[in-house]
């Protein structure tokens, strides 16, 4: 049952309370047809204008949507939603763990207003401090989820025909749901024809003189290095680390005040994203595990025995790059490698796997393995398993981009998706600055190079735009700054679940 008005109540005031300050940034939660974010220091409570609503309450584009501000109480939680906090490695490193009233929140009404429009959103979000550091769960160096600017923002790069040749980039700020329509519009494709699309391309980084004259890509391919810091990887990039990044750099465009991902910035509900336009609250993908109010159950996607068949949790009518491009080009062959989002994909790593067909010779260890960091690769289990799991979804990519691929023939690509999971696994291990973070990205450029290399020798790599993206950022945690809210929850008498830390269902 919904909670009653008091517990609503009790449950902020618990969480704000000056005990949690240290790990409680804000509670975000939605009632009498308006959002509220409390810290301990203020509050804000905020209204959507959606001119494209439909008559039954459904809500129309993000894209179309307006926002007024009811009250203010104290300092205002959201007040700064500034997209270029913390964009550059040495403004980063110089406002380590900061504190709320120094952090920004691009696009926080928005992103608020998406989450509270699924049926089974939260009661209340709890928004943790960019230091807190999840002791009682595991814990990492690196940590991400949070509306914050360091957190929420990924990076993006773009490179070949139809996208400007700008360099880095400072000023222009994307969203998440930007990249399908960006992708649908470099190949000629309506972007309004992705059905119940949250975002617009991106003009910032599209050659639309190219465009308009038909010199836009045959084909793109798009890389996704999930958890990579943006600030990390544009450094890494400057200091010569990732040769094959900075080679699409040199005639491309990067972001550096980067991409903003949707709450929570996590990573199936992103990777959703990106395939969709459309934010978490909008295709269904809430979060990497939620509560299902009506089934009564907890709803998990985001693991190795839930990736296969995520997607079912979809949001019916939901809309991809891959059924778009099919429905202009009937025949069009996409591709989907190492992705759960594969939505649509005419060849899907997960389908494969979904229809029992062996997948080829998985590699049984990572040592040995190019672009493989043995310093790493040894002592680390997770560098392992990913560095196996990435290197089997180059050979995948290669084998598509080839021609052939499981004794399979394949036509050319006209879009190709490949998840590199690495550099999650080595920026949670380290932290973002570490140097497991920096070698990840090494040896991640190694295996973009290799499916480069593939697309020159089919003779299309001058006819090939390639993008690339993460799914949230990653920011330093400190280790000092651990504990949970639950506690103080239950010692106030509520009845609480809380799913993937930090969605919580009262009375569940």
């Amino acid at each position: 049952m919904s909670p009653s008005a008091a517990e609503l109540d009790l449950a902020v005031a618990t969480l704000v309370d000056p005990s949690l300050a240290s790990i409680v940034e804000m509670v975000l939660t939605r009632r009498d047809g308006a959002y509220e974010a409390h810290a301990v220091d203020g509050s804000v409570r905020f209204r959507r204008h959606d001119p494209a609503a439909a008559p039954d309450g459904s809500p129309g584009p993000a894209r179309d949507w307006s926002f007024t501000v009811d009250a203010v109480t104290g300092r205002d939680p959201l007040g700064d939603r500034a997209t270029d906090r913390f964009a550059g490695l040495d403004a980063e490193l110089a406002a380590r763990f900061p504190e709320r009233a120094a952090n920004a929140y691009p696009f926080a009404f928005e992103q608020v207003a998406q989450l509270f429009d699924h049926p089974h959103a939260p009661d209340l979000c709890v928004v943790h401090t960019a230091s807190h550091h999840w002791a009682e769960q595991g814990g990492h160096i690196g940590e991400h989820g949070s509306l914050g600017a360091v957190q929420s923002r990924a990076p993006f790069l773009i490179s070949g025909p139809g996208a400007r040749s700008d360099g880095l980039v400072a000023g222009p700020v994307a969203q998440m749901v930007d990249i399908a329509p960006t992708v649908l519009a470099l190949l000629g494709v309506d972007p309004s024809t992705l059905a119940g699309a949250d975002g617009r391309p991106i003009d910032a980084v599209l050659d639309r003189a190219a465009l308009d004259r038909g010199d836009g890509p045959r084909h793109v391919v798009g890389f996704l290095l999930d958890g990579c810091n943006p600030n990390v990887l544009y450094d890494s990039v400057a200091r010569g680390e990732a040769p094959h990044i900075a080679g699409l750099l040199s005639d491309g465009t990067a972001l550096r005040d980067g991409i903003v991902s949707s709450l929570p910035t996590v990573t199936l509900p992103n990777h959703t994203t990106v395939i969709t336009g459309r934010h978490p609250g909008h295709h269904g993908i809430l979060h990497n595990a939620w509560w299902d109010r009506d089934r009564r159950e907890q709803v998990i996607t985001n693991s190795p025995e839930t990736w296969a068949t995520a997607m079912d949790s979809l949001s019916p009518g939901t809309d991809s790059i891959h059924h778009a491009l099919r429905r202009a080009r009937p025949g069009c062959f996409t591709a989907s490698v190492n992705e759960p989002a594969d939505h649509g994909a005419v060849y899907s790593t997960f389908d494969l796997m979904r229809r029992g067909v062996r997948m080829g010779d998985f590699p049984r260890s990572a040592e040995g393995l190019p672009h493989s960091s043995e310093m790493f690769v040894r002592p680390v289990k997770d560098y392992a398993l990913f560095t196996q799991v990435d290197h089997h979804g180059t050979e995948q990519a290669v084998g598509i981009v080839d021609g052939r691929y499981l004794d399979t023939d394949h036509p050319l690509p006209t879009f190709l998706w490949v998840n590199y999971a690495l550099t999650d696994s080595a920026f949670h291990e380290g932290g973002p600055h570490s140097e497991i973070a920096r070698a990840s990205i090494r040896d991640t450029d190694g295996r973009i190079g290799e499916v480069l290399a593939a697309l020159e020798r089919r003779g299309i790599r001058e006819q090939t735009t390639v993008f690339l993206c993460a799914d949230h950022g990653m920011e330093e945690s400190d280790p000092a700054v651990g504990g949970d809210w639950s506690p103080a929850l239950a010692e106030a008498g509520l009845d609480v679940r809380d799913e993937a830390f930090g969605f919580l269902y009262i009375n569940p």
